[in-house]
């Protein structure tokens, strides 16, 4: 038995030292990226938080509109080959540039054999420029196959993989294929993995811990859930993630998934749930197999409108901050970033 004596923290454990700054107005932050691939004859230039890859967030219409803040959407697996199909057509009506879809989507998948399979099928008629490999344990030696498989066929896409929390695992992920990691272990807001097993990792350190393996291996960090608020945002860029995956803030739009339903007192709400919750099981699995047990939350959560205002909202608040720290963009927002170790915000 082994015990880390050192505390690990999460973004409530922490907040930003504000420096003397020379910037005067938000609207002189840049919150766009540039991204240079290993191996890859592509560059990737954007905002880069993205939506989950669960079937309430990662929707079609959320891509349409996270496209127009030059922001990438993480379409889930779940789309079949004709809703694909009616996407592409319907979006060549609404959008003359097609390819500004392409570079902002990514098509998820799992490791079985049909997730293989309608990958291959989808790559095959569309030019998306991303793959999201996307595991709940990326620690089994059969996800490190399948990433140096999927990156065997496709040497020329950005390869998005995980979950990890520990930079060994991002380096393994990285040499393997990958050139993104998804760092992310039980802190989601639907996800009760904690609760049912104990495994995790506060967001924070996993951040501050793997960000430096990834760079060492020539790739990024995608700091998956445990954002509530944009702040959380902000000190996730701040601790080294490239990239920022947000679920629950996403989630309750007139762009996501889920029923919209309405209570008693007139209340509009909508349902959220983990994808290895009880509901996401019986819609797509048929159930929870008798051999495991769920590891996600369904609640409903009430109903945000347009997504556009909680974009506005992120993408203010990362201005802001920029601010506070002389910072003309993200990159010099990590630079100048300092945090302090506090006791229980709330």
């Amino acid at each position: 038995m082994k015990l880390s004596e050192d505390i690990k923290l999460d973004f409530r454990d922490v907040l930003v030292k504000p420096i003397h700054s020379k910037l005067e107005s938000r609207s002189e932050v840049n919150i766009q990226r540039t991204f240079k691939f290993k191996g890859l004859d592509y560059e990737w230039t954007g905002c880069p938080v993205t939506t989950s890859n669960m079937d309430t967030t990662g929707t079609f219409k959320m891509a349409l509109e996270l496209c127009k803040f030059n922001m990438l959407t993480c379409i889930h697996k779940h789309y079949s080959i004709e809703e694909w199909n009616d996407f592409y057509k319907e979006n060549a009506k609404i959008v003359e540039d097609l390819n500004k879809i392409n570079n902002h989507i990514a098509i998820s998948c799992g490791t079985s054999d049909s997730d293989f399979k309608k990958l291959q099928e989808i790559l095959g008629k569309y030019d998306i420029k991303f793959i999201c490999i996307d595991v709940a344990n990326g620690y089994r030696d059969s996800f490190i196959e399948y990433v140096k498989k999927v990156r065997d066929l496709y040497p020329q896409k950005v390869i998005i993989a995980g979950n990890v929390v520990t930079g060994e695992m991002v380096k393994i992920i990285i040499e393997s294929g990958a050139n993104i990691v998804k760092v992310g272990i039980g802190n989601g807001s639907a996800c009760s993995t904690r609760m049912k097993t104990g495994i995790g990792y506060p967001q924070f350190s996993a951040i501050l811990e793997c960000h430096q393996h990834a760079r060492d291996a020539g790739g990024y960090i995608l700091s998956d859930g445990g954002c509530s608020n944009p702040a959380e945002i902000v000190k996730a860029f701040g601790g080294g993630a490239d990239f920022v995956m947000c679920g629950g803030m996403f989630a309750g739009h007139l762009e996501s998934g889920g029923e919209l339903v309405k209570d008693k007192d007139g209340n509009l709400f909508k349902e959220f749930y983990g994808m290895s919750s009880d509901t996401a099981m019986d819609k797509y699995a048929g159930g929870v197999a008798k051999y495991r047990t769920s590891e996600g939350l369904t609640m409903k959560i009430p109903y945000k409108g347009p997504v556009e205002k909680t974009l506005l909202d992120i993408c203010g608040g990362i201005r802001s901050a920029c601010t506070y720290l002389n910072s003309r963009n993200l990159k010099e927002l990590y630079d100048n970033i300092e945090f302090v170790k506090v006791n229980n915000i709330k």
